[in-house]
């Protein structure tokens, strides 16, 4: 952090790769469109930018920047006045390499497992988002993130886990 804030590239480079997706799942938890996310996400880098010189642990930097993304996005949706859900879920997205059979399965899955997801309360969807992160955040990070106790976590995640288990038996799907 102190190589980033004497403007080494290299360290400021390895900080936003550690990083940037926990920033990006924390926005995908606030269910923002992509362009007010790729906003929220550059506000969050220059809010370190701003205030790097005045981080002094180093191991909170990633609870650090879940705190402002959520609070960036807070302040996006109060100033839009209101929330705009979405279907997109980057979490469940599939390859593009698959065979068409395969894709039309997948694809199938995938629109039961959202509407199962959707049935979820709001908490239980932005914890699962974060923990399904490509590069998921650490357990300080999502506690962070979302207010939550870091002993609440695992218990609230496999509570949340059941709840869309039994949703998408609901809906015909299995789950293995």
């Amino acid at each position: 952090m102190r190589a980033a804030s004497e403007g080494d590239e290299a360290a400021w480079a390895a900080i936003v790769n550690r990083f940037a997706g926990l920033v990006w799942a924390v926005t995908r938890a606030h269910r923002l469109p992509p362009a007010e996310a790729g906003d929220v996400a550059q506000t969050t880098w220059l809010r370190l930018v701003e205030n790097l010189g005045r981080i002094h642990d180093p191991d909170r930097l990633g609870a650090w920047l879940a705190t402002t993304a959520r609070r960036e996005c807070l302040r996006v949706i109060r100033l839009r006045g209101r929330e705009a859900p979405t279907d997109t879920f980057d979490v469940f997205e599939r390859s593009k390499e698959d065979a068409i059979a395969t894709q039309l399965i997948t694809d199938e899955r995938d629109r039961g497992l959202r509407r199962a997801f959707q049935t979820l309360d709001r908490r239980c969807q932005a914890l699962l988002s974060l923990l399904a992160a490509p590069d998921p955040p650490s357990y300080d990070e999502i506690g962070a993130a979302l207010e939550m106790p870091i002993g609440a976590i695992g218990p609230t995640r496999a509570r949340c886990l059941e709840k869309l288990r039994r949703s998408s038996e609901l809906a015909g799907l299995e789950l293995r």
